[in-house]
């Protein structure tokens, strides 16, 4: 790939890891309006990496988008006729998030009303009470909710391993595009699979990519397909 790509082998401290699934809202398979591109897989994976940390202990934590357009500071917010919100409002079923990802037990539901989980002021300290170091990512829309999200994880010291194929968007260009420019500026972080997540872990050395530097995948429209598989 060039100067900045780095495959390496990795090992996660299960014990200071955490699973964050993002936005897996029925909204995404019901709504066609919103529906993600492969969701379904999607889905699947998310559940596999889910079923590997609950045998292992390891925390899981669901996030959701609910919008209520009438409380205050969303000025430019996209609204229905009604006044509803254009999506995730607050009064539609669809914002439920799938059962067969869904919460289990006394596993964290964090609602948000803004793209980033990060938008609660006390999600750091949930997160640094367990312990936690490594917070693996997974759910939609990759240039959107796991954007922002993965953007201030780092931003506030967490390491993020980025799960790509247990991400998803409206189109394979949007979802690939998107983990392009993460990774990009993945600092500490680490970009894998389902595979790859599941045996991190479980402890396991697994190889995966990581950047040094900065920006160094200079991608473009006849490219970024084949870099994206590379990652």
């Amino acid at each position: 790939m060039g100067g900045g790509f780095v495959k390496c082998k990795l090992i996660v401290d299960p014990a200071r890891a955490g699973v964050l699934c993002i936005d897996l809202q029925e909204e995404h398979r019901k709504d066609s309006r919103y529906l993600v591109e492969g969701f379904e897989a999607i889905l699947q994976r998310v559940r596999r990496i889910q079923q590997v940390a609950r045998a292992l202990g390891i925390p899981v934590y669901h996030s959701a988008y609910v919008v209520d357009p009438s409380k205050p500071g969303r000025p430019f917010h996209p609204t229905m006729p009604d006044g509803a919100s254009a999506f995730s409002d607050v009064n539609d079923p669809l914002t439920a998030i799938c059962p067969e990802v869904g919460p289990v037990g006394e596993e964290s539901v964090l609602i948000k009303s803004d793209a980033s989980t990060f938008a609660q002021a006390d999600v750091p300290q949930l997160f640094r009470a367990r312990g936690i170091e490594w917070l693996f990512i997974v759910g939609v829309w990759t240039e959107a909710c796991i954007t922002a999200t993965v953007k201030d994880a780092v931003d506030m010291g967490f390491r993020v391993a980025l799960v790509k194929d247990a991400c998803g968007s409206g189109t394979t260009a949007m979802h690939q595009t998107a983990v392009l420019n993460m990774a990009n500026r993945l600092y500490g972080g680490a970009v894998t699979d389902t595979e790859g997540a599941c045996g991190l872990l479980a402890g396991e050395e697994v190889e995966v990519w990581r950047v040094q530097g900065a920006v160094p995948i200079r991608f473009t429209y006849d490219n970024a397909a084949q870099l994206y598989e590379a990652l």
